[in-house]
């Protein structure tokens, strides 16, 4: 089976700073670093790392061949990332301070110039047994819902960055939301349903350093899994890299909790890390971490 990903690729442009800056403040950092990231990309690597077979769906410009190549590097099937010169590759201003915690800044570039011709001829191959993933960081995640919808593909949404409407307008077509506690929360203010009341059959709410919720709406099962203590280095990815090996597991035919607990690992290992896509363990790490 294949998980396609509609996806944004950005080169993460990283500074590492002693804390975050403040409205009006200049800070000299102690190193900067460029490499593969986008919620998009962070996750094709993820899945494909996991041993998934991925198909990137996505657009760079010509500034961002490096990037493409990046990615088929990993394993990720890269035919349907477009090149267009309409705009420059997407990126990402990143500071990581002492704690691991960050603050980033999004310019979208050609992620947000992706079109329903370019999506279709992407999935036109696809197998009702695949999953589609999709994020905010690009376009047309409705218009891709609905044309994997068509072709009986699972659709896995992972809600951020959070637009309430956006959210709105893709869950009659999607089989699994995967969103943090304080996006569950505005998702739940916007549409008055918290998330073991949404109309989708998998929902999983991240929770940071306690770990997640999974609830399942047509079983009413709904389950915690505590998060794995690690000294935090930097926290950039690891939501990427957890919905990409949990969607990994699930298309190796694993259940929701075994998925579930070997993503759990994957993140706990990726904050132990400085960088995104660069530095996502593989299954060996994984196995190998001594947890």
């Amino acid at each position: 089976m294949t998980i396609y990903n509609l996806g944004s690729i950005n080169a993460d442009i990283v500074y590492r700073v002693p804390h975050l800056p403040g409205a009006g403040e200049t800070l000299s950092c102690a190193s900067m670093t460029r490499g593969l990231g986008g919620k998009g990309a962070n996750m094709s690597v993820a899945a494909a790392r996991a041993a998934a077979r991925v198909v990137h769906i996505g657009a760079i410009g010509p500034d961002g061949i490096w990037a493409k190549d990046r990615l088929l590097e990993f394993g990720v099937d890269t035919q349907h990332i477009s090149v267009l010169d309409t705009d420059a590759t997407g990126h990402a201003i990143i500071y990581v301070d002492d704690a691991g915690e960050n603050s980033i800044v999004i310019y979208p570039g050609t992620n947000r110039q992706i079109s329903t011709q370019m999506i279709g001829a992407a999935v036109s191959g696809a197998d009702p047994a695949d999953t589609l993933l999709i994020q905010n960081e690009t376009n047309a995640q409705v218009e891709a819902a609905k044309l994997a919808a068509e072709r009986g593909m699972k659709v896995a949404y992972a809600a951020a960055p959070f637009d309430a409407a956006a959210v709105e307008s893709v869950l009659p077509f999607c089989d699994f939301l995967i969103l943090n506690e304080v996006e569950a929360a505005q998702l739940e203010h916007a549409s008055g349903l918290g998330p073991d009341k949404l109309p989708v059959r998998d929902v999983i709410v991240t929770l940071g350093s306690k770990g997640c919720r999974w609830h399942r709406s047509d079983t009413g099962e709904s389950r915690a899994f505590p998060a794995i203590p690690v000294e935090v280095v930097d926290t950039t990815g690891a939501g990427d890299t957890f919905t990409g090996y949990v969607l990994a597991g699930l298309d190796r035919g694993m259940p929701m909790e075994q998925a579930i607990t070997q993503a759990t690992r994957a993140a706990a290992l990726q904050v132990t890390r400085l960088g995104a896509a660069d530095v996502i363990p593989d299954l060996k790490d994984i196995q190998g971490a001594a947890f």
